[in-house]
């Protein structure tokens, strides 16, 4: 009995190529479930905050000229969010603030630590141009992203007939970061918030390389940056 076309047609959506299509769509599946971070936020607050109409905040990272030093793409990412949505806060940039205070913030005499923050507010001069720039508060971030773990192996080869990649690896990294907030009025600490965030990215070679990225450091921006919103008195 011949067979009917629509027949042939079930026949190659059954065939071996669907098989390896759907077993990869479930893998790339699985991958994108795992890729994601997971996100803890803490605080702990010594006084009540609130942002009056004109003033303003300013985000400082470490900057310790050395690998430990926070990252200014993070800070530039805490900036971003704050000065954004429906409810922005308005902020100083720190390069803007740095020359404002020339030259407390040269590599020699810069603050290494929240701690050393007092030492700076007692300088003579300091608080008189905090004023005239009408900043509020201060958020001394610190923490870093570090890859602690990896793992899996990737192939790659080509020939006359092709070529691809194949098998998968991984990296987890830890975004850990906090941030001191300091009311420049009275020259206190207001309390300080923490974000820690943990998250496996994939790289899977099914014929061509696809990697799935947690992106932990994103994830802890958008946390500390929601959170200092709400310390500040911003929603």
């Amino acid at each position: 009995m011949p067979m009917n076309p629509k027949d042939k047609s079930l026949f190659k959506i059954a065939g071996p190529s669907t098989s390896i299509r759907v077993a990869t769509y479930a893998a790339l599946l699985m991958l994108l479930l795992s890729g994601c971070a997971t996100t803890r936020i803490e605080e702990s607050r010594s006084s009540t905050t609130q942002l009056a109409a004109g003033e303003a905040m300013v985000i400082l990272g470490r900057a310790t000229y050395n690998d430990r030093e926070t990252e200014e793409s993070f800070t530039d990412c805490l900036e971003d969010i704050l000065s954004q949505g429906s409810n922005p806060i308005r902020l100083v940039g720190q390069k803007k603030f740095k020359n404002d205070l020339y030259p407390w913030f040269e590599p020699r005499t810069a603050p290494g630590n929240a701690g050393d923050l007092g030492r700076l507010f007692s300088e003579p001069g300091v608080r008189d141009r905090i004023r005239a720039s009408k900043i509020r508060y201060l958020a001394w971030i610190e923490g870093d992203t570090v890859t602690i773990d990896s793992g899996g192996s990737m192939s790659c080869a080509v020939s006359t007939f092709g070529g691809g990649c194949f098998g998968m690896s991984f990296w987890e990294q830890d975004a850990s970061y906090e941030a001191s907030v300091w009311d420049l009025e009275t020259l206190d600490a207001s309390g300080q918030i923490s974000a820690d965030a943990n998250g496996t990215s994939y790289l899977a070679g099914l014929v061509v390389p696809i990697p799935i990225l947690a992106r932990p450091g994103n994830a802890a921006c958008k946390g500390l940056a929601n959170q200092l919103r709400s310390f500040v008195g911003g929603e």
